[in-house]
Order: C-alpha cells, then structure tokens, then sequence
C-alpha cells in the first residue's frame, strides 16, 4: 500500500488527514482521547510536539538568512493585524454591533488576526523553505487576545504577547544556534523535524470539535472563509512585496484555536462586550476548523503557481 502517496496528493497531507483524524476523534468518540497514558499525553501535546519541531527546523537555516526570515516574518504579522483591524472596524461602524450576517467586529478581529501557528508552520516547513519556517516564527507574536484588544482600543495586557513570543521563539533560535555551530547536528535535527508534523497535527485536531460549524451556522463558515480567502489574498501580496514566494502568506492565513477564548478575554476587560461573547465563541470556533480545512488548499495553489513561475 501506498499511504504516503496517497496521503500527499490531498493538500497539505500530512498535516491535514492526522489533523481530521484527532477532531473526529475529539468529536464522536473524546473518551477515548482520556483515557489516560501516552494516549491523552498525545492528544494534549501539540505544544511541546511543535517546540520539538521549531528547534529542529531551526537547526537547518543559515544564519545569513535569519534577515529574510524576520522581514517576511514582520511584514506579513503587520499586514494581517492591519487587514484584521480594519476591516473588524469598518464592520462595526457600518453595520452595528450585530456586524455583518451577524458577524461581529470582535468576531472577525480575533479570527483574523490570531493565527494558527501549528498548520502556518506545518504548511511552511512542507511548501516553503527555511525562511518560511522562520516567518511563521515571527508570527507566532499575534498569539492571543492583545492584538484583538489593542484594535478594539482596549488596553491592560501589554505583557502577555511579548511573553508568548519569546516562548514560541526560543525553540527556534536554539536550532538556528546549534545547527550552525554543528552542521552535522543541524543535518541530523532537520530530518526529524517532518517527521513531528503529523505527530502535532493529531494533537491540534484532537482540540477541535466538528459540531462547532453546526453550532455557529454559515456566519462561522464565511468567517473562516473571509480569514483564509480575503485575508489571505493581503498576507500573500505582503510576502511577495518583501521578495517572498506568497507561501508564508498564505499558510498564515488561518485562525488559531486559542483564537476561541478571545471574545471572553476581552469582555473581562470591557464588560460592554459581553452579550457578544457566546455568538463571537461559536463562530470564532467555526472559523478554526473552516480554515484548517481552507488554508492547506490555499497554500497550495500559491505554491503550484510559483513552481510554475519558477520553471514556465
């Protein structure tokens, strides 16, 4: 049999069948994700499993290109918080606070702006090159309900994301460190880095839940739509515009599942948000599975076309 084959014509393979593999999982049958053991330790682990894979794909990039991984890196995050935050705002001041087909502008700003760095790295590490990885890095700052505050002129948590960022980027700059100090090391932590991909990809769906996109309706699909689709189409010419290949833009043009806590952070701080909170969640939650099935299909095409660009 040829599972490997087959599991690699589906966009974003590897990624996404472990992925399908966990919701479902988490879906119809969560109590065998808890049943204790190094099952439930699997399911739970996506974050010291992508650490893992960080450091490994660190190992592999040479330091002369660390510049062009932070430009791309910075650039796209600026540029999605940008299209994130106005476009949350345009809705709110034009349509109300119901928003646009009920989604609301804390609704859009969370999806949009907090992405999920598992599938963007994933879909880099598979598509892209070292300096993509590195991008996706970078990205890694949008983590959190900061940014969603900070467009909604909402303040108090500046330290949060700075703190996240460093946490999420450390695994990374310890790789690009010991691959260049050994580059026999690097070789040897680079080949394990795709191997964690399906690993961490299982734990990521293992948080998800398919029931959330009958819960939130067609406002939570077009939500993950509009973060993948009309986003996306910002984040790639913002990674083209920085000399890029479009590929980190597009694999950042996801929602990430922490994105769902969002709406209840920020009414922590402004309690005006509140009546928004339970409709924002589910759609929000819509958004995350929406886009792990849209992103890969995306990054893909981004990539077929500069293979075609590359060798016409």
């Amino acid at each position: 049999m040829k599972l490997k084959a087959t599991i690699e014509r589906i966009p974003g393979g590897m990624m996404i069948i472990p992925l399908f593999i966990g919701m479902i999982l988490n879906t119809f049958w969560p109590g065998f994700l808890k049943m204790g053991g190094l099952v439930t330790s699997l399911a739970n682990g996506s974050g010291a499993l992508i650490a893992a894979f960080l450091l490994c794909m660190g190992a592999g990039i040479d330091l002369r290109l660390v510049p062009k991984a932070v430009k791309k890196g910075v650039t796209i995050t600026l540029v999605n918080f940008l299209v994130g935050a106005l476009l949350g705002i345009f809705v709110a001041k034009v349509f109300g606070a119901n928003g646009l087909f009920g989604l609301s502008a804390i609704a859009i700003i969370a999806a949009v702006t907090n992405n999920n760095g598992g599938l963007s790295i994933a879909l880099a590490s598979e598509f892209g090159d070292e300096t993509d990885v590195g991008a996706m890095a970078i990205l890694s700052i949008n983590d959190g309900p900061f940014f969603t505050m900070v467009a909604l002129g909402v303040t108090g948590l500046a330290s949060l994301p700075l703190l996240a960022f460093v946490g999420v980027l450390l695994p990374f700059v310890l790789g690009v460190i010991l691959g260049n100090l050994d580059k026999e090391l690097g070789s040897f932590l680079m080949k394990g880095g795709m191997v964690l991909i399906p690993f961490f990809a299982f734990s990521l769906g293992a948080g998800m839940d398919l029931h959330t996109i009958v819960r939130a309706g067609l406002p939570g699909i077009l939500l993950g739509v509009i973060t993948t689709f009309f986003a996306g189409i910002f984040n790639i010419l913002a990674d083209r515009a920085v000399g890029g290949t479009g590929i980190s833009g597009a694999a950042a043009s996801s929602t990430a599942g922490n994105a769902i806590v969002t709406p209840a952070a920020v009414a922590l701080a402004d309690p005006s948000y509140i009546p928004l909170v339970s409709v924002a969640t589910s759609q929000i939650a819509a958004a995350v599975v929406t886009t792990a099935i849209l992103t890969p299909i995306l990054t893909q095409l981004v990539y077929k076309r500069f293979k075609k660009e590359k060798h016409p």
